[in-house]
């Protein structure tokens, strides 16, 4: 995988991050998202999800330099799919929708969202890692 592709990814990691969260909580207009998970997705968290996002945006340039953050990256995304999962094993994705079609999609996306950008995270620090 090329460097530039592998900045661009850096890249749509930290825009997936802000803008989703932006997006699907219509600039924390709406609380659907929290009143569903209001653990791991209470305002505070849905705000940290947006630092997170951050982070990926500053490390886009500089991700070849401190490959052991891109495996905190790994950690953090780890920990979003296994909660997601865990969330879809109690709770009733359809009836959300039917509630909240916004928050519902945010469900949805969320946990594959985060196990693709788990996977490209992992492929950039076996890369780096095996430099």
């Amino acid at each position: 995988m090329k460097d530039s592709l592998i900045k661009k990814g850096f890249i749509l990691a930290g825009i997936v991050n802000v803008l989703g969260v932006l997006i699907f909580t219509k600039f924390f207009t709406d609380t659907a998202i929290s009143e569903a998970d209001p653990n791991v997705m209470s305002q505070f968290g849905l705000y940290m999800i947006m630092v997170w996002g951050l982070a990926f945006l500053a490390m886009s340039n500089y991700y070849n330099k401190v490959k052991w953050i891109i495996a905190v990256f790994c950690i953090e995304k780890t920990c979003y799919v296994l909660s997601w999962c865990l969330w879809m094993l109690d709770n009733d994705l359809a009836y959300l929708y039917e509630q909240n079609s916004l928050a519902g999609a945010f469900y949805a996306l969320y946990g594959p969202n985060d196990f693709i950008f788990l996977i490209f995270f992992s492929f950039v620090f076996y890369r780096e890692y095996s430099k």
